[in-house]
């Protein structure tokens, strides 16, 4: 079987690795402002479903794997962060309190598709503001959703974690390695 990740993540290709050594790289032109859900968990599922779709069509033959990830702070969808300003404010509404992250996968193989959200919760300790600003000026929020990386310095932010870690970072290992046995 002919493994296709799209997705040009660095985390996901990583974590991808986990389940299979060998897959090919073929990320989507998906214009991800024009798909909208009625809730955050739905708007990953769709997001990931609109990307594998658009790579399947032209690789019927392959498995395509598209996921998408939200962070969900109160209802309100925390993507990447457009710039430190956002990356300030996601981080604030944050401090203290709990999140969800979803991240919706589907996989596709010729008309077959199949897919699932995993939601994490995350729970922050409050965050001063000094440290807010002095994770601001790292280039470690700007590429993330919810402007963190749980795996990076945020961990130090991170006071408890219900569901899986790696679904936090953007793909959840244990489900998709289960759901591509379906597809052998």
């Amino acid at each position: 079987m002919s493994l296709v990740l799209a997705s040009g993540s660095p985390r996901r290709k990583e974590l991808l690795s986990m389940i299979c050594p060998e897959f090919s790289v073929i990320t989507s032109e998906v214009d991800e402002s024009a798909i909208t859900a009625p809730t955050p968990a739905e708007t990953a599922l769709a997001l990931a479903t609109a990307k594998c779709r658009a790579v399947a069509k032209d690789h019927p033959k392959d498995v395509v794997i598209g996921c998408d990830t939200v962070v969900d702070c109160g209802g309100e969808i925390f993507g990447k962060p457009a710039d430190r300003d956002d990356a300030v404010r996601m981080l604030h509404a944050l401090s203290g309190r709990a999140h969800q992250v979803h991240t919706g996968v589907c996989v596709c193989r010729e008309e077959e598709c199949k897919s699932f959200v995993a939601t994490s919760t995350v729970r922050f300790y409050p965050i001063e503001e000094e440290t807010i600003q002095a994770y601001a000026d790292t280039a470690e929020p700007y590429d993330k959703a919810g402007g963190y990386a749980i795996q990076g310095t945020a961990a130090l932010f991170c006071e408890g974690i219900d569901g899986c870690y790696y679904n936090i970072m953007g793909l959840p290992v244990s489900r998709l390695a289960r759901l591509l046995r379906e597809f052998r």
